[in-house]
């Protein structure tokens, strides 16, 4: 179970890829832990985990599985740790990440290497850590530095951490590469250490915070959660658990376990597991499209505006060379600009070494010479969303780049196989649609066009995940996967507007769901003239019979644009939005349910909220149906990532999949009846399919 080294028992931990701890691993330590105990020539023990990890947490795929709850569960283990009356020490290289974090401060000391990642992300799951990390950590680093570990859910280095307390040796850097060999070595000499100084193992539990700091402490935190963070009982939760670690430890240990076990079956935690896995299941091509991408170094991004610009930063971000052009010097210098300024900003800040900053920008070249493309492994399109000058700009990204680079368009709505149609080389396209600010958004839908050759769709997944984005496969069809769910909910939304809503009622009804911001907040914030200019391009093709509501046609008629113009749905003073919509867009919405004809009624937040979701559900289905979303999860991923969507809900695909079928499918149809003409009630069968 263990190998004896000069009186240490070096435990190892290896359960490829990152050490989770399923049982088969929980069962393995409890085992040796005890048959170390009680080996007289064991004077310590030390776990010992990989390269990769020491160990990444709790293995998920056994969430609601008997394995989950069979002995010895991580409670069992990290118990058993914490009453060995030999040191136990942690060994951590590579991750330390919730359980894993757990195992590690039950131990009665901790070594790292400096590049080490530790961290609590539970809360991410809608969790909250469940086998001690509530307790022992503010014990052992304050109340202050627990709640920032544990509720931002992101990992630190064992190098940020040093000075913590948590980490009893942190190795310097020249140690990162002597690795594992130079880990044990410290950590077997920390637990012969322990083991032969006369004092008392030092265990969390004995250590004993100042109750009124921890209750002043706590009491600031809950009054500072907003409304939207509140919704995630996690973060509630967390308050909870870490307000009775100033009292008796066994007791605050059962409540630990009993929050952890209602958060478990909650909503919140189910619909936050759901994406956890959907968001992987997301990056991976069907079996039939899996073969490997073409190499990419260099990068080259045709338009350097606000889009292009985001994108440049994003690819050097990544280590990546790129090669921005622009039509003129003018717009090229304001290009670099922008991302010079970016980098400027983030080392004035804090967050970036400024050599970091200066490697990045010394890999961008910036230059109004096409023939330099011919450099590059992948070309990015990101000019004005219109077709006859992305065609353009792709009859010249053909004539000059090399053979076999790939040619990617940045649009959100147009058809990739016209664009495609106007080069040589129509299998090296694809879309790369990009969402804004690019270099801040995870989200990036990757398009595949008819022609599209499995290499170069590999290719545009490969780079998102360089990038550190989530790339979503999607057919090519107007506005791919997100665009046409988020204008069946904004049209649903407007037909509210129509039906007896105010534009306040609908945001604030969608936003005490979860939405980060209401569909008539976003429209202001975007410029409602970009709709505007894209219903008149629409117009000659809208038929006529079908349900269209003019209200931001008039807003914009009258010069209201949005928060850049001062007036839109809402009207700001200094940028900020009134809380109300004013008389003038009163009226306007009013005139208009009088024209068509529509006595208005009031619109409870629960009939607004189920209208717009049972929207984004049907359009859902029939994406889905349509051979445009490869997969149901693949939705919730672009909505949730992408546009708002609350993680904690899911996703429009998970709440239908929560609904009675049978109520579902005849509010549906009433769904269909208040939309009128051209609204297609979809097959719900495959949408519906749980995996």
């Amino acid at each position: 179970m263990y190998q004896l080294q000069q009186g240490v028992a070096v435990v190892r931990l290896d359960s490829p890829p990152v050490n989770s701890l399923g049982h088969a691993l929980r069962q393995h330590i409890y085992a040796a832990v005890v048959e170390a105990q009680a080996d007289a020539a064991v004077l310590g023990i030390v776990l010992m985990g990989t390269d990769k990890a020491f160990s990444a947490g709790a293995d998920v795929s056994e969430f609601g599985k008997p394995a989950q709850t069979a002995f010895p569960i991580l409670l069992d283990v990290v118990d058993r740790i914490d009453a060995c009356t030999k040191p136990v020490v942690a060994a951590i290289g590579g991750v330390a990440l919730g359980g894993g974090l757990e195992l590690a401060l039950s131990c009665h000391a901790r070594v790292a290497l400096s590049s080490a990642k530790l961290g609590l992300p539970e809360v991410n799951l809608g969790l909250i850590p469940g086998a001690g990390g509530t307790q022992r950590l503010p014990r052992i680093v304050g109340v202050a530095a627990a709640h920032a570990l544990i509720s931002s859910g992101a990992p630190q280095t064992a190098k940020q951490l040093e000075n913590s307390g948590l980490l009893h040796q942190v190795l310097d850097a020249s140690a990162d590469s002597q690795g594992q060999d130079a880990l044990l070595e410290s950590a077997c000499a920390a637990a012969l250490a322990l083991a032969r100084s006369p004092a008392a193992l030092p265990r969390a539990r004995d250590n004993q915070p100042e109750a009124q700091a921890v209750h002043r402490f706590i009491e600031a935190q809950r009054a500072q959660l907003t409304p939207r963070q509140r919704k995630l009982p996690a973060n509630l939760a967390v308050l909870d658990a870490l307000a009775v670690s100033a009292g008796e430890f066994d007791a605050g240990m059962k409540t630990e376990r009993a929050l952890f076990l209602k958060l478990l079956g909650s909503p919140s935690a189910k619909a936050l597991r759901y994406q956890f896995y959907a968001e992987r299941e997301a990056v991976k091509l069907p079996a039939a499209r899996q073969v490997a991408p073409r190499a990419v170094q260099a990068v080259g991004i045709v338009g350097a505006g606000t889009m292009g610009a985001g994108i440049a930063i994003s690819v050097l971000d990544a280590g990546l060379r790129v090669i921005l052009l622009e039509q003129d010097d003018a717009a090229l210098q304001r290009g670099v600009a922008r991302v010079s300024e970016h980098y400027a900003g983030r080392v004035l800040a804090g967050k970036l070494k400024a050599t970091v900053a200066a490697d990045n920008e010394a890999r961008l070249l910036a230059t109004t010479d096409w023939t330099k493309l011919a450099k590059v492994d992948l070309v990015i399109e990101a000019v004005f969303e219109d077709l006859a000058v992305k065609q353009e700009v792709f009859r010249k990204m053909d004539a000059h780049a090399r053979a076999g680079a790939v040619l990617a368009t940045n649009t959100s709505y147009l058809d990739v196989d016209a664009i495609a149609d106007v080069t040589s080389r129509k299998q090296d396209v694809l879309g790369l649609h990009f969402f804004s600010p690019a270099n801040v958004m995870k989200l990036m839908e990757v398009v595949r066009g008819q022609a599209t050759s499995p290499d170069v769709l590999a290719t545009g997944m490969a780079l998102g995940k360089t990038l550190r984005k989530v790339p979503v496969q999607t057919g090519n069809a107007f506005g791919f996967i997100g665009n046409r769910i988020y204008n069946a909910y904004r049209k649903q939304c407007e037909f509210m507007l129509e039906d007896g809503a105010l534009p306040e009622e609908v945001d604030a009804a969608l936003e005490d769901f979860g939405f980060a911001m209401g569909p008539f907040k976003v429209a202001d914030l975007s410029g409602l003239d970009i709709a505007w200019r894209m219903r008149k391009a629409q117009a000659p093709t809208r038929d006529v019979r079908e349900r269209y509501v003019d209200i931001l046609d008039t807003l914009c008629s009258l010069g209201r644009l949005g928060r850049k113009s001062g007036a839109g749905y809402y009207t700001y003073t200094n940028g900020k939005p009134a809380k109300a919509t004013d008389a003038v867009v009163r009226q306007t919405i009013e005139a208009t349910s009088q024209r068509r004809h529509i006595t208005r009624q009031n619109l409870s937040a629960e009939t607004i909220q189920r209208r717009a979701l049972l929207a984004m559900a049907n359009k859902a289905a029939l994406l889905l149906n349509e051979g445009v979303a490869a997969r149901a999860s693949d939705i919730d991923v672009v909505m949730v990532q992408g546009y708002g969507f609350a993680r904690w809900q899911g996703g429009p695909v998970f709440w239908a999949q929560q609904q009675d079928h049978d109520t579902l499918v005849r509010d549906l149809q009433t769904l269909a009846d208040q939309s009128g003409y051209g609204f297609r009630v979809a097959d719900l069968a495959p949408l519906l399919q749980r995996a």
